[in-house]
């Protein structure tokens, strides 16, 4: 039912990765960390087993506007009107840093890399931009006038945009607050082990936080962590409602759906999800389901927004899926791409991986079937993080489209136009494959 798992140890494999030429050829000198993966079972190096069709000599791979332009300043590139329906609408290279994390609300984009400034994009100019000294932002989520950021040294913080004008933003806070902070630090069984002979309050992640996760309807965010933890807020009053102890290894991704269930994806290869359980003011999660237990390590998880699928991405480039009915069950592989999946967004009936290879696989699903119906190519890095809203000035009711941001370890963010009626027969004629369960 699922692909036979990678049997290298992964003591072995982080040691292959450093010195076989052949495994790391595609990003020289990248470590684990660069790739916003922990551990050598997290790493972006794939099998290289899986081949697809590369689109070389399409249309879309001979347009001078796929291809990164090192502009020393910040600027946007844009194509002609007519565009044809799965393509580049701009680019944008910064020399400041990778970019790590993306959210786009409304007509806004904002975009966290290892540098200290956070930027906000609005129709394809830079509308403003706001410094946090903490440097690497790993995840931004965005709930009405807040915006948080989880951050490699654990921290959580907390920005408002203001009323007045748009552009500025202001700190309001971080999680956990210094207040809570200090009252739990007064209980000695506040302190949980978090290493070996090392200690920390139950409220505060112990490591890089990795991914965060709205759910509006509750007001709660979900945090996830290297240190092996999921924590649960209330946005209300930035209080941490509780800690799970979610797996035995980094917690690379948490998404919470509107059902109360919670999926979390571990570099220990497995993916779990959680019910939650609402008793009085706090909050309550219990393991429900393991979906998968695998040697690759787990790198992305998506869910669709009934919560009929849910995708996770792995280190080995697969993307598989799970269908829910009744009750979860394993529907199939998706195999697009040759190295590690890093990120995964699911917007109407189609999916969208981003892989190490620099390429952003399309799919379309219908029923439990996915079709591959294009790549989107024109990084020179690994596509780290991706962000999918409608298409708004879309003429055509029919034919949905949608505006599709990609962040890469290329210091640039591309925008894409996608439609869901449009087929790459170059993928269609021996590309992309899916595979259905038996």
């Amino acid at each position: 039912m699922f692909a036979e798992a990678d049997s290298i140890p992964r003591a072995k494999y982080a040691n292959m990765m450093h010195s076989d030429p052949n495994l790391s050829s595609t990003m020289t000198h990248q470590t684990e960390e660069e790739y916003g993966l922990r551990n050598s079972s997290a790493s972006a190096v794939g099998t290289g087993m899986y081949d697809r069709m590369s689109c070389e000599g399409s249309p879309m791979m001979m347009s001078p506007w796929n291809q990164a332009t090192p502009f020393t300043q910040t600027q946007w590139s844009n194509v002609e009107e007519n565009l044809p329906q799965n393509g580049l609408i701009g680019s944008l290279v910064r020399e400041e840093g990778h970019i790590y994390s993306l959210a786009a609300t409304k007509d806004l984009l904002y975009t966290g890399s290892d540098s200290k400034n956070i930027r906000v994009w609005k129709n394809l100019k830079e509308f403003s931009a706001f410094k946090c000294n903490s440097g690497l932002v790993k995840a931004i989520v965005i709930s009405g006038e807040k915006i948080f950021t989880g951050h490699q040294d654990g921290k959580i913080r907390v920005w408002k945009v203001s009323p007045k004008n748009q552009s500025l933003h202001k700190r309001s806070g971080t999680l956990p607050t210094l207040k809570d902070i200090f009252k739990a630090s007064l209980k000695p069984r506040n302190y949980v082990e978090v290493k070996k002979h090392r200690t920390a309050l139950w409220i505060k992640h112990a490591d890089a936080v990795s991914c965060l996760s709205l759910n509006d309807e509750q007001g709660l965010l979900y945090s996830a962590s290297w240190d092996r933890t999921i924590k649960v807020w209330r946005i209300a009053d930035s209080k941490c409602l509780e800690s799970i102890p979610a797996h035995d290894d980094a917690v690379n991704s948490v998404v919470s759906t509107t059902e109360a269930i919670v999926f979390s994806g571990s570099a220990d290869g497995t993916v779990k999800a959680w019910k939650r359980d609402q008793q009085g003011k706090h909050t309550k999660h219990t393991l429900m389901q393991t979906l998968t237990k695998q040697e690759s390590a787990v790198t992305a998880l998506a869910v669709s927004k009934n919560g009929a699928a849910v995708y996770f991405g792995s280190s080995d480039g697969l993307v598989n899926f799970w269908e829910r009915e009744k009750q979860l069950n394993y529907g199939g592989i998706l195999k697009g791409h040759k190295l590690a999946v890093l990120c995964l967004e699911v917007a109407g009936s189609l999916v969208f991986s981003g892989s190490a290879d620099k390429t952003i696989c399309v799919w379309k699903r219908d029923g439990n079937i996915h079709t591959c119906l294009s790549v989107l190519t024109g990084h020179t890095g690994p596509v780290k993080c991706l962000a999918v809203e409608a298409d708004r000035e879309a003429s055509e009711r029919r034919n949905k489209k949608w505006i599709v941001y990609s962040g890469s370890l290329d210091k640039s963010v591309k925008v894409w136009g996608v439609s869901e009626s449009f087929i790459d027969m170059n993928q269609m004629a021996g590309g992309a494959s899916s595979h259905r369960r038996r």
